[in-house]
């Protein structure tokens, strides 16, 4: 009788061990980031600082988004915008800069698309968005990266980086020293997945910042966030980007959702040869974010046309050298120079130079010798200007040819 009451109670003991177990295991959800609602960006921002709009262009739509930026690709110019500046909470947006590092650790060969990742308890238990892997199970490297990309799988985001780094806390310090080296000096990371935290934050302009290097450095993975649709462990989920579904020239990026960000969408069109990146942050509703960066879209590529104005490597003036082993070096461009303009006035551009005097070698190849100046003649305004760069190194020339330069050098103009 004594034996039965014992096994009587170690059954009792392990169907509650097993209903605790079942009550710890995340819940399938399909919503992006069922966040807590009491965070704000507010602190991040002075109050004081006065809105500030980018318009290129009359006939802008009217956007209904706290922040908002529309860039051409290729040259990089701002097209249209609303505080593009503003520091605001980014969301699932964060996990752009997630994969860019994950692309470079691939580039590199650190990693590989068939290497089997540990699920670990942390990844397991993270909330939001999921793929829903599972506790302890080894999944490969590339169903993790497609499921952070396409589901927007903070579980998937949260393996991949404690798989390349050891752990959140060290991949989190590479993203802020790679926003850092790129220039992004008003964003800064505290996680892999746009949770919302304290001092977790970006700006639009710095996130097209980020999407212009990510389709530059790895156009063959970009081609991932044009993908509609992904399906693990029995669950298919569609790529949360309206714009995918509804327009074919849309091929990426990225949404992010939280109570306190609100609806955002980081969205990329190509049509012909002009690509277009918008940024829409801080909207109402998944259907408000969508159809606001339509418009912008569209307004942009009604609106503007871009022009490649010159090849990299173009000589387009010999700048004279003093102190060097030669008098003069070929002056350009390092990159293809592109401009955008509205619709028709190409025609009109002038283009021309302003030299910078006085130059001493040595001189590096990308030093900066003077300027390229783009005008309109009707308008008569300059409409781009940009960094014209030594094309070639020259070395310090010897003691007689630095003497005799810094005699002339006194008497030139």
């Amino acid at each position: 009788m004594l034996t039965r009451i014992i096994k009587l109670l170690l059954l009792v003991g392990l169907l509650a061990g097993s209903l605790s177990m079942a009550a710890e295991q995340p819940a399938p959800s399909s919503g992006e980031e069922e966040a807590p609602s009491d965070l704000s960006t507010t602190p991040y921002n002075d109050p004081s600082i006065p809105p500030e709009i980018v318009a290129m262009a009359s006939g802008a739509p009217e956007i209904e988004a706290r922040n908002y930026l529309l860039v051409d690709f290729q040259s990089g110019e701002e097209l249209a915008g609303l505080n593009p500046g503003l520091r605001i909470e980014p969301a699932s947006i964060t996990k752009l800069m997630t994969a860019y590092l994950v692309y470079q650790d691939l580039g590199t060969g650190k990693v590989k698309l068939d290497d089997q990742v540990l699920i670990s308890e942390k990844a397991w238990r993270m909330e939001g968005s999921r793929m829903f892997v599972e506790l302890g199970k080894r999944v490969p490297f590339e169903k993790l990266l497609r499921g952070m990309i396409i589901q927007s799988g903070n579980d998937a985001a949260m393996a991949l980086a404690e798989y390349i780094a050891g752990s959140e806390e060290a991949f989190v310090q590479r993203m802020n020293q790679t926003a850092a080296e790129m220039g992004m000096k008003d964003t800064h990371y505290m996680n892999v997945t746009g949770w919302p935290a304290k001092d977790h934050y970006t700006t639009a302009r710095d996130i097209v910042t980020l999407v212009r290097a990510l389709i530059t450095e790895f156009p063959e993975r970009y081609k991932l966030y044009s993908e509609k649709e992904f399906s693990y462990n029995n669950i298919k989920q569609q790529n949360r980007n309206r714009l995918l579904f509804r327009d074919p020239t849309v091929d990426g990026l990225k949404t992010g959702h939280t109570e306190s960000a609100g609806y955002c969408l980081v969205s990329s069109a190509k049509r012909d040869n002009m690509r277009l990146i918008s940024v829409v942050l801080g909207t109402k509703s998944d259907d408000a974010r969508a159809n606001i960066s339509q418009q912008l879209l569209e307004y942009g590529f009604r609106t503007f046309e871009t022009h490649q104005l010159y090849n990299a490597g173009a000589v387009l003036a010999n700048v004279r050298v003093w102190k060097g082993d030669q008098t003069e070096v070929p002056a350009g461009v390092t990159d293809d120079l592109f401009i955008s303009i509205v619709k028709g006035r190409y025609d009109q551009l002038k283009g021309g130079m302003q030299l910078d005097k006085g130059i001493d070698a040595p001189i590096k190849r990308g030093d900066r010798l003077g300027t390229v100046i783009i005008t309109d003649r009707e308008l008569g305004k300059i409409v781009k200007e940009s960094p014209l760069l030594a094309l070639e190194d020259v070395a310090e020339g010897g003691w007689w040819r630095r003497m005799m330069d810094g005699i002339q050098k006194l008497f030139a103009d």
